[in-house]
C-alpha cells in the first residue's frame, strides 16, 4: 500500500489495559477469568456507545476504534464485520520503554485480527537517554518494516514526549510551560529522529498543541521527504473537556490533521458512574455516544473552514 493516511478519521480508543485495571478496578495482574470478563464487559459499554453514535449520524467511513486483544477480541471481530476502521495495540501496556506485547510473536497477533492499523505507543524524548531511544527506535523500525512489507495493516504511531527532569527544572517544574514552550519543538525533533531511524508511520497520533504554528510545523515534519499523504490525529491524554476542545479547534484548521483519538475524556466518567451504580448501563452508553459525537461535530465544523477558505 502507498504510505500515508489522509482521510478523516475519528477514533474511539479504549485499549487501556494496566491503567484501566489498576485505576478503575483496583486490581493487579494476573487477573482471574472472572476479572478479565468484567473488564471486557466494561469495554463493551464503551463500544456500544460508539455504535450508538454511528446510529445517530457519525459517518461510519470516518469512524474507528482502538481496542486491545486481551479484553476486546470480540469487539474487534464485530467491528471488522461492520466495516469499521479498527486498530490494535502492539506495545506492552504501562511501560516506559517500548517493547512488543507478544514478543517475537507480534506479527501473528496482528494477522489474527487483520486490523486497519497496527498501533504502537512509544514515549520518546530526544533529550532523554540516547541509548534507550536507540533501542526503542530499532524495535519500532522492525514493526514499521513488517507493516510496510508483509503486513496488510497500516501503521499508527502514538507519540508521547514526557518531560525529562532537567527539562522541567529549567522551567521551574512548570508542566504547563513545558507543554506550551518546549514540547512542541521536542515533538517535531522526535518525529524527525524516528524517520531518520527508518520508522515510517502512515498516521501520527500526537499530543495536543495550543498554537496553530506548532501544528503546522509538526505536519510539515511528518510529511517531509515525500511523505505527503501521512496524516496526524490529536490524542486526548485524559485531559478535561475544555482542554481537548481547544486542541481540536486548533488542529482542525491545519491541513494534515485529519481527526482525533480521544479516549478517557469520552468514556471514563460515564464508566465510573455505571460501575458505582450511579448511572444505568443504557445511560452510560448514551453519555459516551453523546461525548464522542460532540467531538466529531466540533472537528468537522472547524475543519470545514479549510474548504471554505480554499
Amino acid at each position: 500500500m502507498p504510505r500515508g493516511y489522509d482521510r478523516p478519521l475519528y477514533i474511539q480508543p479504549f485499549d487501556q489495559r494496566s491503567s484501566l485495571v489498576s485505576k478503575m478496578f483496583g486490581w493487579q495482574s494476573p487477573l482471574s477469568e472472572t476479572q478479565t470478563a468484567e473488564v471486557a464487559a466494561a469495554k463493551q459499554v464503551i463500544y456500544d456507545g460508539f455504535l450508538d453514535a454511528l446510529a445517530d449520524g457519525v459517518p461510519r467511513e470516518k469512524a474507528g476504534i482502538l481496542v486491545d486483544e486481551q479484553f476486546g477480541a470480540a469487539i474487534l471481530r464485530d467491528a471488522k464485520s461492520r466495516n469499521v476502521v479498527t486498530a490494535c495495540p502492539t506495545e506492552k501496556s504501562g511501560k516506559d520503554e517500548f517493547d512488543f506485547e507478544y514478543g517475537e510473536d507480534f506479527a501473528s497477533h496482528i494477522e489474527k485480527f487483520d486490523p486497519t492499523f497496527g498501533k504502537v505507543l512509544a514515549r520518546y524524548n530526544p533529550g532523554g537517554d540516547a541509548t534507550l531511544n536507540k533501542r526503542q527506535a530499532a524495535r519500532l523500525r522492525r514493526l514499521s518494516d513488517y507493516l510496510a512489507g508483509r503486513g496488510r495493516s497500516r501503521f499508527l504511531f502514538e507519540l508521547i514526549v514526557p518531560p525529562e527532569k532537567a527539562q522541567l527544572a529549567e522551567l521551574n517544574g512548570d508542566k504547563n510551560a513545558y507543554d506550551r514552550e518546549l514540547r512542541p519543538h521536542l515533538m517535531v525533533q522526535a518525529i524527525a529522529e524516528l524517520q531518520d531511524s527508518g520508522v515510517e508511520p502512515d498516521l501520527w497520533k500526537v499530543e495536543g498543541l495550543e498554537r496553530r504554528e506548532d501544528c503546522e510545523r509538526l505536519v510539515a515534519t511528518a510529511r517531509a521527504g515525500g511523505r505527503r499523504n501521512v496524516g496526524c490525529i490529536v490524542l486526548g491524554r485524559g485531559a478535561d473537556n475544555q482542554t481537548v476542545r481547544q486542541w481540536l479547534e486548533t488542529a482542525a484548521t491545519v491541513p494534515g490533521y485529519v481527526g482525533f483519538a480521544i479516549g478517557r475524556t469520552v468514556f471514563w466518567e460515564p464508566l465510573v458512574a455505571w460501575r458505582s451504580k450511579q448511572m444505568r448501563r443504557d445511560q452510560a452508553v448514551a453519555e459516551i455516544a453523546q461525548r464522542y459525537r460532540g467531538f466529531v461535530d466540533l472537528f468537522e465544523r472547524k475543519h470545514a473552514t479549510l474548504s471554505s477558505a480554499a
